[in-house]
């Protein structure tokens, strides 16, 4: 069982980056362009607006690169970054906990980028496609050498 599940994670953790980024790049879209149902309850935010139309062009930009699997890593760290400055600076000062101050996805975000930060994109990335090269061969390698933990 377990050979099989590890045989598989790294297109779970693929399909898990395709549908975060999917669903940040839908937020971005949402605020910027006043679609699916717009920002904070219909429209868009002005253009140049400090902090909510930079953080929808983060979201729209990185959800998008984090979702095709292009720059992941960077891209989840701005992405992280920037859902934890929302998270402290709009949500927090509301209220202790997430659950008081709604401040989840923004926490939940966080968490899920700083994680792609530390794992990589997994499978059906499109930088698999551009690299080729020495950097994943040498990923591959040092995974090889790695010592099995089993759990």
């Amino acid at each position: 069982m377990h050979a099989r599940l590890n045989h598989a994670q790294p297109y779970a953790l693929g399909l898990f980056r395709i549908v975060v980024g999917l669903l940040f790049a839908c937020h971005g879209a949402a605020s910027l362009f006043g679609v699916l149902g717009g920002a904070m309850g219909g429209g868009s935010i002005p253009a140049g607006t400090w902090p909510g139309w930079y953080a929808a062009v983060i979201q729209l930009i990185g959800g998008s690169l984090v979702m095709l699997g292009l720059g992941t890593r960077a891209a989840a760290l701005i992405s992280s970054g920037s859902m934890a400055y929302a998270y402290f600076k709009v949500h927090q000062p509301e209220a202790l906990f997430p659950l008081q101050n709604g401040g989840e996805p923004s926490a939940v975000f966080c968490w899920a980028f700083l994680l792609l930060v530390f794992t990589g994109p997994g499978a059906l990335a499109l930088d698999r496609l551009f690299s080729r090269g020495g950097a994943e061969r040498g990923e591959d390698r040092a995974r090889e050498q790695a010592p099995a933990v089993t759990v």
